[in-house]
C-alpha cells in the first residue's frame, strides 16, 4: 500500500514500511506512541515558538480512530499539548489522543482537565523557587523555561554558557533535591520521582499484544528501553528514532528503526492510520483482526 502524502509529511520508504507493517496485526489492541519536539515539531531555536508539523493533529486524531491506545509523551506541558494537538474538527474530537506531558507527571485527553502524577503537587514551591535561582543568574541568550512542576534551562542561543548552566543546574541539584536531566542543548529538572517516558510507556503499552514509540532524543531511551523489555514478554515493538544532524547516536543505536526528520516521522504515522483503516485483506501484512 503506497504512503498517503499528508499535509507536512514524506512517504515511508518500503524499509520503513516493512519495519511498521507488524503494527497492523491487531491495531485494537496495539499502542501508537510518539513524541513531540523533534517528532511531529522541528527543533527551534526558541521553545515558546514550536509548532507542530501541518496536519500533526489530524494524523493523530486518525490513528486514534484505528488503534486502542495512541498518545503523545512530551516534554512540553499537557496545556501546552492541548493548544497545539487538539484538532479543530469536532468530528475528531470523539476519538481522542492521549497527551502526556511533563515526561508522565501530567496527563490529560485533550479535554482541559488534566490529571497530575502523585506526590508531583508538592513539589511546585521547590520548583518556582528554581526558576527564580536560575533566571537571576543566567546569562544572555540562555533561556529558562518554567514548566509548572518541571524547569528546563537552554542554552541553545548561547552555546558559550553551557558550562554556566551546568553548574547552576547542578547546585539546584544539591540545593532542592531534583533531579537533572539532558536534552537537545538543554537540560530539565524535575522532581525525584520514578516517571519518565519508559514508566509512561509501560502504564499505556503494558496490555497491549503491539507498541510503538517514536523519538528523537535521550529523554526518549527510557520509552525504548521499555519497549525492548516488552519485547522479551511476547509483545510486538518497534522503537523509531527521529534524526538530524545534531542527534546523539545512542538515539539511533537504541532503536530499531531510524528515519531522517520530522516529515518523515509524520508520514509514517500517516500510513499507519490509512494502512489500518484499510479491508484486513488488503492491510501490508495481510492479517486479519481476530
Amino acid at each position: 500500500m503506497p504512503a498517503p502524502r499528508s499535509a507536512g509529511g514524506v512517504p515511508p520508504s518500503p524499509g520503513v514500511r516493512a519495519a511498521l507493517a507488524p503494527l497492523l496485526s491487531h491495531p485494537e489492541s496495539t499502542a501508537i506512541l510518539t513524541d513531540f519536539d523533534g517528532t511531529l515539531s522541528p527543533i527551534v531555536k526558541n521553545p515558546y515558538e514550536a509548532r507542530p508539523l501541518d496536519g500533526a493533529a489530524e494524523v493523530m486524531a486518525s490513528l486514534a480512530r484505528r488503534f486502542a491506545e495512541v498518545a503523545v509523551i512530551s516534554g512540553r506541558s499537557v496545556a501546552y499539548l492541548e493548544e497545539h494537538l487538539v484538532p479543530a474538527e469536532p468530528s475528531d474530537r470523539g476519538h481522542r489522543v492521549r497527551l502526556v506531558g511533563l515526561y508522565g507527571l501530567e496527563q490529560s485527553w485533550g479535554d482541559g482537565r488534566i490529571t497530575v502524577e502523585p506526590g508531583a503537587e508538592a513539589w511546585h514551591r521547590v520548583i518556582d523557587a528554581a526558576v527564580v535561582a536560575l533566571q537571576e543568574g543566567a546569562p544572555e541568550g540562555v533561556l529558562v523555561e518554567p514548566k509548572g512542576l518541571a524547569v528546563t534551562v537552554h542554552w541553545r542561543r548561547a552555546p558559550e554558557a553551557e558550562g554556566w548552566v551546568t553548574e547552576a543546574v547542578a547546585a539546584e541539584v544539591e540545593r532542592a533535591g531534583l533531579r537533572a536531566h539532558p536534552g537537545r542543548m538543554s537540560v530539565e529538572l524535575r522532581p525525584p520521582l520514578d516517571v519518565d517516558k519508559g514508566s509512561v510507556v509501560r502504564a499505556l503499552a503494558g496490555s497491549c499484544s503491539a507498541a510503538c514509540y517514536f523519538g528523537d532524543d535521550l529523554g526518549d531511551l527510557p520509552a525504548y528501553a521499555e519497549l525492548a523489555a516488552m519485547r522479551d514478554r511476547g509483545v510486538v515493538t518497534v522503537s523509531v528514532a527521529v534524526l538530524d544532524d545534531e542527534s546523539d547516536p545512542r538515539v539511533a543505536a537504541a532503536a530499531d528503526v531510524t528515519m531522517s526528520g520530522q516529515r518523515a516521522a509524520l508520514g509514517a504515522l500517516a500510513w499507519l492510520a490509512q494502512a489500518a483503516a484499510a479491508e484486513p485483506g488488503d492491510r501490508p501484512n495481510g492479517s486479519p483482526r481476530p
